[in-house]
């Protein structure tokens, strides 16, 4: 071979490297409600798992799960982040979807309520009262299942998640079913009347779903969306502290640490799939029934298979997957 070919090869070898790594790497845009209850996703980014792991994560923002779910749904994105409630309702509407992972729990949804409307010690004190919360969401499933298991009649008013506080100091309503990361913010409010009451009976689960495209085409995108979020599960469970002070910094000032502090003592966080997941949806899905919300079959744990994709995970960390999934 002559010198020359040797130097236009030489010469060629940085492109051809750059085009191969671009090739191995595949461009995946994230549909994301902000939330500090996901932290396996922000220790990826800011570290770099998901460029390890052949994943280019393009994350574009939206106000809620329920639209970041519609976003997967409508094509605009490859992949979201959700809490299960918007994933019952695209199961009960027979969407093409799939759950690949159960990221985190939160087991502190609760009602607040002031001292000015009497006690609030149990159930029963809910009694008669009116009590706000955004019906046909999650919250409302979780005040209706405490109301029917305390055996007690409330009145549930429909009130939007920003207008819930100001209502409960106007008196508009007695207590209020908020979404996580509420609380601090009435525990200001309402000062020395602010009153909780709490039921660890229902956790929401935090979600990662993926298009059916993803599924059926593109299983290495799975693959490495799962492998960077494990290895930021690994470093979360490290480093805590490490951890709460990213999220913190991502929040921009939006969250203070107190409160930041107990939304996480509230939370289970960890990779998985397991059966408590198909029975909390086969479970909100018949409330959703019942209530009218949606017309369909009522849901059970064994229906909902198809739309938990647990092969992806099983193979990376078998431990974290319910055999029976």
């Amino acid at each position: 071979m002559r010198l020359t070919q040797v130097w236009r090869i030489a010469a060629a070898l940085p492109a051809l490297m750059i085009m191969a790594a671009s090739a191995a790497t595949e461009t995946v845009t994230l549909a994301w409600s902000p939330t500090p209850l996901m932290p396996q996703v922000e220790i990826a980014l800011a570290k770099g798992y998901f460029n390890d792991a052949g994943i280019n994560l393009r994350r574009i923002n939206f106000p809620s799960g329920r639209e970041a779910f519609e976003a997967l749904l409508g094509g605009q994105v490859e992949a979201a982040t959700l809490t299960e409630f918007p994933a019952i309702t695209g199961a009960l509407r027979q969407q093409p979807f799939g759950i690949v992972a159960d990221v985190a729990r939160y087991r502190g949804t609760r009602v607040i309520s002031s001292a000015k409307y009497g006690p609030l010690r149990s159930v029963s004190d809910l009694a008669g009262l009116k009590i706000g919360t955004p019906l046909g969401t999650n919250t409302d499933y979780y005040l209706s299942q405490l109301l029917s298991q305390g055996g007690v009649s409330a009145d549930r008013v429909n009130v939007a998640p920003v207008d819930l506080i100001p209502a409960l100091l106007r008196g508009d309503i007695q207590a209020i079913v908020p979404f996580a990361g509420v609380e601090s913010v009435a525990r200001k409010a309402l000062g020395a009347d602010y009153r909780e009451l709490q039921s660890e009976s229902y956790q929401s689960h935090f979600l990662l779903a993926v298009s059916q495209g993803v599924i059926n085409n593109k299983p290495a995108v799975v693959k490495g969306l799962l492998t960077a979020l494990l290895r930021a599960d690994a470093d979360l469970k490290r480093d805590p502290a490490g951890a709460m002070a990213l999220v913190a910094t991502s929040m921009h000032g939006t969250l203070q640490q107190a409160a930041l502090e107990a939304m996480w003592r509230d939370t289970d966080f960890g990779i998985q799939l397991q059966s408590d997941l198909p029975t909390l949806l086969a479970s909100e899905g018949k409330w959703i029934v019942q209530q009218r919300i949606i017309k369909a079959t009522d849901p059970s744990p064994q229906t909902l298979r198809p739309w938990l994709i647990s092969a992806p995970l099983r193979a990376l960390a078998p431990n974290a997957v319910d055999p029976s999934l």
